[in-house]
């Protein structure tokens, strides 16, 4: 073990000392702090792997309440009879998503199991970063009139994961969407503070995740079916296999409620960011239906959306 995190997993990562704590200094009015777990199967998948997937997920969750991510820990619990090869790859994939996302991996702890009693490789992840001054950002804050604003497409993280588990092929390849998205974050907030509530739809999906908000602030949500940019292979592959678009996991998407007056600019900032060229408008609060989210078909009729009930993919992230 001392050899394991000594030679491999504490220069991967740049982690410098061996002490039980990390000493960290922050000053900040506000702090935001998230942990994580990751156990998605297969752990290696086209656009990314159990990696990448670990950081970004926590850089995310600190930048959906507008932090700017500071400081991450990494906990790996790895089976007996891991290949190291594998377990270099992931660790390499770790340090460029830290690198690219400005966070430093400050800490970390290493089990190994025996045979049989994990799946190749868990990772655990907790997060620090520092919300500026004025930004109040939370699912229970959305207010009639906000507009909905995503990202980006949704679903492929999901499609990319499940083909890639049981062997689909698709033409062109569907990717994973995984990245971090505190730099787009930070674009929207250069424009206004007043961002009312932001999420990353990842498990359930961006149904799920707008119908929490919707529970959570007490207001209704309309949104038009036209609008969600889905792209033609996860479209197709949500066809092919019964899956509805709207419940399949993202992993570097997020969904914004934004006042009306300063929506435009918002999307007009995140349309600069290359993680946000395909930013839409694709709903908007509402006084009606209150705790519901209703969608607007592309057939003219209206639907309920709400929670999913289960889990449609599981071992996704």
């Amino acid at each position: 073990m001392h050899s394991l995190i000594k030679d491999i997993l504490a220069p991967s990562l740049d982690i410098k000392t061996f002490d039980d704590s990390a000493r960290l200094r922050v000053e900040a009015e506000s702090l935001a702090f998230t942990t994580d777990s990751y156990v998605v199967d297969p752990i290696f998948f086209p656009g990314g792997d159990i990696g990448s997937l670990a950081v970004n997920g926590t850089v995310n969750d600190l930048a959906m309440v507008g932090a700017d991510p500071l400081f991450m820990t990494v906990g790996l619990i790895i089976e007996e009879g891991f290949e190291l090869h594998a377990l270099k790859e992931i660790l390499s994939s770790m340090r460029n998503a830290a690198d690219k996302a400005g966070v430093r991996i400050v800490a970390g702890d290493t089990k190994v199991v025996g045979k049989g009693k994990a799946d190749r490789i868990f990772i655990n992840t907790s997060g620090i970063g520092v919300i500026p001054v004025g930004v109040h950002i939370s699912g229970s804050n959305a207010r009639p009139g906000d507009r909905v604003i995503l990202s980006g497409p949704i679903g492929n993280h999901g499609i990319a994961v499940i083909a890639e588990r049981e062997g689909f092929k698709f033409n062109p390849p569907v990717l994973s969407d995984t990245r971090p998205l505190n730099l787009l974050s930070k674009n929207m907030l250069s424009v206004t503070k007043n961002i009312n509530a932001m999420r990353d739809p990842t498990r359930g999906g961006l149904g799920t995740t707008l119908k929490e908000i919707a529970v959570s602030s007490g207001v209704g949500v309309l949104i038009r079916e036209d609008a969600i940019p889905i792209e033609a292979g996860v479209r197709g592959a949500c066809e092919l296999l019964g899956y509805d678009p709207l419940y399949v996991a993202n992993e570097g998407v997020l969904v914004a409620f934004v006042p009306e007056k300063d929506a435009e600019g918002v999307l007009s900032a995140m349309r600069k960011n290359p993680f946000g060229r395909n930013s839409a408008l694709i709903g908007e609060a509402v006084a009606e239906h209150r705790g519901n989210v209703v969608l607007e078909t592309s057939i003219g009729g209206r639907r309920l959306v709400e929670m999913l009930s289960g889990e449609q993919l599981p071992r996704i992230c």
